[in-house]
């Protein structure tokens, strides 16, 4: 469980800090024309369509939504905040499919533009960071009995009131949003293929890093 919030605080820190500065270094004005909603909305979608793009289907569940301020090198407020959306795997993916799933996700992630900004090759824990042109920055992480996390931090967005994640009305998902309160299940749902103990044919993660 530990490599997993280890990411997440990383992530959120990493939304914090990528807010009052521009990719460049230098201190922007929260002048976005997109609210935190519509931000969040994106990151959803950016989920979404990774998941989508995964064969067989996953079973997954959303984790609560995360949201943090956008201080400029002051620390003063700026009128913005980031949104940080999760998502983990309920299906049980065996040692011999994750660098596949893994290679799945990086190969989609790099057709769609993004850019993999590194990869975390740990034996038991690996991982996968990117960023899109827009700087909304995800990763993929394996943690705790091979649980698959997905997470999502928006780039700063003007302030706004952000709904919880709901997923659309035709994906497979097992139980709603996360709400806090209780620990999240481990993967406990079997697939035909990602289960599977047989060696997969689907490469691993091959980026540079």
């Amino acid at each position: 469980m530990k490599p997993l919030r280890r990411v997440g605080i990383a992530l959120t820190l990493l939304a914090t800090t990528s807010c009052g500065l521009s990719t460049s270094g230098h201190t922007e004005r929260n002048d976005s024309k997109v609210n935190m909603q519509q931000a969040a909305e994106k990151a959803d979608a950016i989920l979404q369509e990774t998941l989508a793009a995964i064969r067989p289907n996953l079973r997954w569940v959303h984790e609560a939504s995360e949201e943090s301020g956008c201080p400029d090198w002051k620390n003063s407020a700026t009128g913005g905040g980031s949104v940080t959306r999760g998502i983990r795997v309920m299906t049980i993916v065996s040692p011999e499919r994750r660098g596949s799933l893994l290679g799945v996700v990086e190969r989609n992630w790099k057709a769609r533009g993004f850019r993999i900004t590194s990869i975390d090759t740990d034996a038991k824990f690996p991982a996968i960071y990117a960023s899109t042109p827009d700087d909304f920055r995800m990763d993929v992480a394996v943690g705790g009995e091979g649980q698959f996390q997905f997470t999502i931090a928006t780039p700063c967005a003007a302030d706004s009131p952000v709904q919880k994640p709901t997923a659309p009305s035709n994906v497979d998902t097992n139980t709603p949003a996360y709400e806090g309160g209780k620990p999240l299940p481990r993967p406990y749902l079997h697939d035909e293929f990602w289960s599977s103990t047989a060696p997969s044919e689907h490469p691993s993660p091959t980026a540079d890093r």
